[in-house]
């Protein structure tokens, strides 16, 4: 019902500020819960940000908190995410994830983006 298309990845150097941006088109858009998941190569996907319907509660992971900002547009139906400080260990491909129960903002989503790579050199 949803689909999610992320861009503003690339090639960046370390303490970089890029922007992410995920655009939602489909049923409904602005009632779901959006969030930012990331996957780095050999490692599991991990839990980045999220945000709820009305952008008002935030929630994120320890090792990205006083860095990155998690926001959302719902007049444009798009969700940001600001990566500020950026470490080489930051690099992975990220993902941005939809989904209506608001019950648990760390799992269980719905509608996935195809993601976008984001490397961050020394």
């Amino acid at each position: 019902q949803v689909q999610l298309v992320e861009s503003g990845g690339g090639l960046v150097q370390a303490g970089g500020s890029p922007r992410l941006s995920c655009a939602a088109s489909g049923r409904y858009p602005r009632s779901y819960v959006m969030g930012w998941f990331r996957q780095a190569p050999g490692k599991e996907r991990e839990f980045v940000a999220a945000i709820n319907q009305s952008g008002g509660s935030t929630y994120y992971t320890d090792s990205v908190k006083g860095r990155f900002t998690i926001s959302r547009d719902n007049t444009k139906n798009t969700v940001y995410l600001q990566m500020n400080s950026l470490k080489p260990e930051d690099t992975a491909v990220y993902h941005c994830a939809a989904k209506y129960n608001t019950a648990n903002y760390y799992r269980a989503y719905d509608y996935w983006g195809q993601g976008t790579q984001v490397t961050v050199s020394s």
